[in-house]
């Protein structure tokens, strides 16, 4: 599982985080460590379509929260990601 979005969008389902945070997050978890440009290339992405957005901060830092759009999206992706991995491990137990 390497797609930026997918990874973000996980790694904020947890709640708010500034991209370094994301970075770390990711990495702890899926084991896949982003770029810089790969990260905030997604962000952007995200941010358009309304998946994630900016939250007000007194630190110089810029935490994003994923939006109720992006919760959905997200549910849609594992879903499908979920029914991919059923079938390549049944066709496994069957080779």
């Amino acid at each position: 599982m390497s797609d930026p979005s997918l990874l973000v969008l996980s790694s904020l389902a947890s709640g708010e985080k500034h991209g370094y945070a994301m970075m770390e997050d990711i990495e702890h978890f899926a084991r896949v460590r982003l770029g810089p440009g790969t990260l905030y290339g997604a962000i952007t992405r995200l941010e358009e379509r309304g998946w994630i957005r900016r939250v007000d901060s007194q630190d110089r830092r810029q935490p994003y929260a994923i939006t109720a759009a992006g919760r959905e999206q997200l549910q849609r992706q594992l879903g499908s990601l979920d029914r991919v991995v059923r079938v390549g491990l049944r066709r496994l137990r069957n080779a």
